[in-house]
């Protein structure tokens, strides 16, 4: 959070195979920040808590998407260790207080309180814990659709909002371009969102779809960056594996056959 605060650029993936060994090695990486997904991922809140377990040898900070706007789920979310939640499909700024105060104890929030929790070393940190809370936790609200886009500045002016996240595929799919990066309408939108977080003081954050695209979002002022995931890395890896395997299986056979004549 202290370097999202001053400006550094921090980079993540995606984690959403719902394994524990695959959060182990994405850890391991060498990751600022791993991105675990209850959204559209593999997992759930008790597959979720063992990969936090796995993180936790890591410099990774782990943050959750979560997958619905529950208090009681972000609650165990946060009671598992986790440093943040990204919060999806968010509409306005009173969704938004909403999603915050559910990060945190009262009066700030209306989270709810129990000591003996993964998050607090099961007590042994609780009191370190609670003082620390609002310097630790990260709040990442996505942008997915013109209504957010609409109530953009109010958004950013939330307090509590630590980074204001492009969802590039929603988006650019809401504003009915899915997939056109470069059309005038999804970019006057990133840079919408980049000025009013630039206002208030907050960071922009984006998935990037191709890695070729991070020069274009850092221009405009987006440090939060992630590219890829476990499930994306495993099928790449596989299919070059495959590919390279076919290759040299054609150039030996060719070389045999010419062998033989």
């Amino acid at each position: 959070k202290d370097k999202i605060r001053s400006g550094e650029t921090v980079h993540g993936c995606w984690i959403n195979l719902g394994s524990t060994v695959s959060a182990e090695i994405i850890g391991q990486a060498g990751f600022d920040w791993v991105l675990l997904d209850l959204e559209h991922g593999a997992g759930d809140v008790a597959i979720l808590y063992q990969q936090l377990q796995a993180l936790s040898g890591s410099a990774s900070t782990p943050i959750v998407r979560i997958d619905n706007l529950s208090r009681p789920k972000v609650q165990r979310i946060l009671d598992a260790g986790a440093s943040g939640i990204m919060f999806p499909q968010i509409q306005t700024s009173s969704e938004t207080d909403e999603a915050i105060r559910m990060m945190y104890y009262p009066p700030r929030g209306v989270r709810g309180l129990a000591k003996m929790i993964r998050a607090t070393g099961f007590g042994r940190t609780a009191n370190e814990y609670m003082a620390n809370v609002e310097k630790n936790l990260v709040g990442v609200i996505q942008i997915e659709t013109p209504n957010a886009l609409k109530n953009i500045d109010a958004i950013a002016s939330t307090e509590g909002v630590d980074v204001l996240f492009v969802g590039p595929n929603d988006l650019s799919l809401s504003l009915g371009i899915l997939g056109q990066i470069n059309h005038p309408l999804y970019q006057q939108s990133i840079q919408d969102v980049a000025k009013a977080a630039k206002n208030h003081g907050k960071a922009t954050g984006v998935l990037l779809q191709d890695i070729n695209e991070y020069e274009m979002y850092h221009k405009l002022g987006y440090r939060f960056l992630a590219y890829g995931g476990d499930s994306g890395f495993v099928r790449k890896g596989a299919e070059d594996v495959v590919k390279t395997m076919n290759d040299k299986a054609k150039i030996a056979d060719g070389m045999q056959r010419m062998g033989q004549l």
